[in-house]
């Protein structure tokens, strides 16, 4: 009889769904990672806003590292786009005087080094334009 009233309200009470409290960490994990991927574009000098368009955020993120903008490409690409990833979220770290630990960290955990480099006190540095190919005069 002390298994009836658990049974009893087990009937009555909703569903419980497993993955229900797991879709409101996720939401949360974009916002914070979003507005740190805003902050960034905000202090490179560019609009704020071009985080949360799809593409055209990772074309934003190619100049201001200064990458060719063509390698948005590769990021479509499985497995080759790893490369990219690395690439331009070490340059990126660099770009605001980090290094390349905190570059990986971009690439590996960017809903936590994002929000760090965009709220955090590091300034965008630029760099160097990326080198052509001007050949020398004599």
């Amino acid at each position: 009889m002390r298994f009836a009233l658990p049974l009893l309200l087990a009937q009555y009470s909703p569903p419980q769904s497993p993955s229900s409290g797991w879709l409101f960490v996720e939401l949360a994990l974009l916002v914070l990672f979003l507005a740190g991927l805003w902050r960034v574009f905000q202090k490179a000098g560019k609009p704020g806003w071009a985080a949360i368009i799809p593409i055209y955020n990772l074309i934003v993120l190619l100049e201001i590292t200064g990458k060719p903008i063509w390698w948005f490409v590769l990021y479509f690409i499985p497995v080759v786009n790893l490369v990219p990833l690395f690439l331009v979220s070490i340059e990126l770290a660099r770009r605001f005087g980090k290094g390349t630990g905190f570059g990986i960290g971009l690439a590996v955990l960017g809903f936590i080094f994002y929000p760090l480099l965009g709220f955090g006190d590091d300034r965008y540095q630029g760099g160097a334009p990326p080198a052509t190919a001007v050949p020398a005069q004599r």
